[in-house]
């Protein structure tokens, strides 16, 4: 083998050496995604394998569960979020597959025949693999990132999930127990008014009005039963609870109304910087600019080998050379390829545009909803129920000087009812409004974010030349 062969085929073996060379973060860029978390929801996730549980749990369960201890149950212990987390270990893996070549082939012949024997050898490296390596590479590192951002998207939006949860499961209880007075009270009033009916005190039509109260009363506890039911177990299923752990507690009441709103300063703003999906959106267009560009470069030559061979024969010198195979494009011009990679970076700019314009929006009407629910949540609470108490007190005294009739207390009382109802669902709609706001400013929108295993990378050469 002359000096020339030589020093490429050593060339070669160097270059693919260093391409072997890419191994796996310790982390499994799992560092990444709670960082982006810490700062948009204070909480990291931990990634965890199927049947175990962290230490953490049990402590967490221990006492009754805020919106905080919620959220925290949620990262540890979601399955859905812990696929998502599966996700980065296939990304990364494509990551570093993008940075090591194609094995070596190895050939080997043998022909015989007259009494003479001739010897074929030959090793074939992927030439086309190692000139679009880097390039590969920085694909797959965009990849790699878009499954990062993506995996805190998920996170951020399964922590506004489960406080939306916990806020509705917290307020149904509530609910619940004021429903469970108000059916006994009514249940007097239904009795009272059969008494005084017998004794000729009232017509048959007031009996059977404080009856259909009752009743009414009694079908709308089944409905608040089934309600704390059905936001318990969704609360449940987003923190990943089953058998003794379902059994865990929460708080009486909603949390109060903080005592002044103070809206958020440059809100939409933040939310064009920190809003994940706009990430998303912004890393996909880039993505798939570089992908454009690899299609470009292996439109005509997508498999590209070189090698080293030499032949021998039986009483004579062994010949040496080298060997290049190149695909001909004879038939595909890697237009179709082109055209494809030009179309779907379009529909990434569109994306990233449309995402920008959804944020903004969202924002905006996230910070108006937030400002009417609490407002009407402040006027139940500083000034509907205040009256509607003071009415009932005042309703009493005047029953008791008969100055007022039983129906008269008693239709109060239905007004009473319906008040707090009302005001506990102020609450909780303007604890919801802003959740939905944080999430519109850092997370997005609960509409699905462009998935980058959806867009094919530009055939390398070595998958070309396997085909």
């Amino acid at each position: 083998m002359n000096i020339r062969s030589t020093s490429a085929l050593a060339a070669c073996a160097a270059l693919s050496l260093l391409a072997g060379c890419a191994s796996f973060s310790p982390d499994g860029g799992l560092n990444r995604v709670n960082s982006l978390t810490r700062e948009r929801i204070g909480h990291a996730v931990e990634a965890s394998a199927p049947g175990t549980s962290s230490p953490r749990v049990a402590d967490l369960l221990a006492r009754p569960l805020d919106a905080d201890a919620a959220v925290q149950l949620a990262l540890l212990n979601n399955r859905r979020l812990q696929a998502a987390l599966a996700e980065l270990g296939i990304a990364e893996a494509d990551l570093v597959q993008a940075g090591r070549l194609r094995n070596p082939g190895v050939s080997f012949g043998r022909i015989s025949g007259g009494g003479e024997a001739e010897f074929e050898r030959s090793v074939m490296l992927d030439l086309g693999g190692l000139l679009t390596m880097p390039l590969r590479r920085a694909i797959e590192q965009q990849r790699f990132q878009g499954a990062q951002l993506q995996a805190a998207l998920l996170v951020v939006r399964t922590a506004a999930d489960t406080r939306r949860a916990w806020y509705q499961a917290v307020a149904a209880g509530q609910s619940l127990a004021f429903l469970a007075q108000a059916e006994l009270a009514a249940e007097a009033s239904a009795e009272l008014a059969q008494r005084m009916a017998g004794a000729g005190n009232w017509s048959r039509l007031d009996p059977a009005r404080e009856q259909v109260f009752h009743a009414e009363v009694a079908a709308q506890l089944t409905r608040a039963r089934h309600q704390v039911a059905a936001t318990r177990e969704r609360l449940t299923r987003l923190m990943g609870l089953s058998g003794e752990q379902a059994g865990y507690r929460l708080p009486d009441r909603l949390p109060d109304l903080p005592a002044t709103l103070q809206p958020p300063q440059d809100a939409e703003r933040r939310a064009l910087a920190q809003r994940l999906d706009v990430q998303v959106a912004r890393l996909e267009a880039e993505f798939s600019a570089r992908t454009l560009g690899l299609t470009r470069t292996t439109r005509f030559v997508n498999a590209l080998e070189l090698g080293y061979q030499n032949r021998s024969e039986r009483g004579a010198p062994r010949a040496d050379g080298y060997e290049v195979e190149l695909s001909l494009p004879l038939f595909d011009w890697g237009d179709a390829r082109v055209r494809r990679a030009e179309a779907i970076y379009l529909r990434a700019l569109q994306r990233t545009a449309d995402s920008a314009l959804q944020a903004r929006s969202e924002v905006r009407e996230g910070h108006s909803l937030l400002l009417s629910q609490y407002e009407v949540a402040r006027r139940y609470r500083d000034e509907i129920v205040p009256l509607r108490k003071r009415m009932s007190d005042e309703m009493l005294l005047r029953y008791n000087g008969m100055l007022a009739s039983v129906f008269e207390l008693l239709a109060d009382a239905r007004a009473q009812i319906a008040s707090v109802n009302a005001a506990i669902d102020a609450q909780r709609d303007y604890w919801i409004a802003d959740s939905d706001l944080q999430l519109a400013i850092h997370g997005g929108s609960a509409v699905a974010a462009p998935s980058f295993s959806s867009i094919p990378t530009a055939q390398p050469a070595a998958a070309a030349a396997a085909h």
